[in-house]
């Protein structure tokens, strides 16, 4: 069996006792996001998984998508991603 050699951290324990590892972050060729995979993404960053600037290239998000991500995730929770809510939780 071949393991695929990679840099940076490989795996991390979030606050609940989870651990999240690179495979636990969405495919780099994501087209459908849902709520789901785009807070993977938000953990991965915030808790040292992938730099900020990796996820944006790996996906191809600009850095305002990604901060709007985390905004809504801090203010909100995981319900706040979802494509359907969105004017529940937008600002006026």
């Amino acid at each position: 069996m071949y393991l695929k050699k990679i840099g940076g951290v490989r795996a991390v324990t979030l606050p609940d006792g989870q651990i999240m590892t690179q495979a636990d972050l969405p495919p780099a060729d994501t087209m459908r996001w849902v709520a789901s995979r785009k807070l993977a993404v938000v953990r991965g960053v915030l808790y040292g998984l992938v730099t900020q600037a990796e996820a944006c290239a790996r996906y191809q998000l600009s850095d305002e998508e990604f901060a709007e991500w985390v905004r809504a995730v801090s203010l909100h929770g995981e319900d706040a991603l979802k494509a359907t809510a969105v004017k529940m939780y937008r600002q006026p």
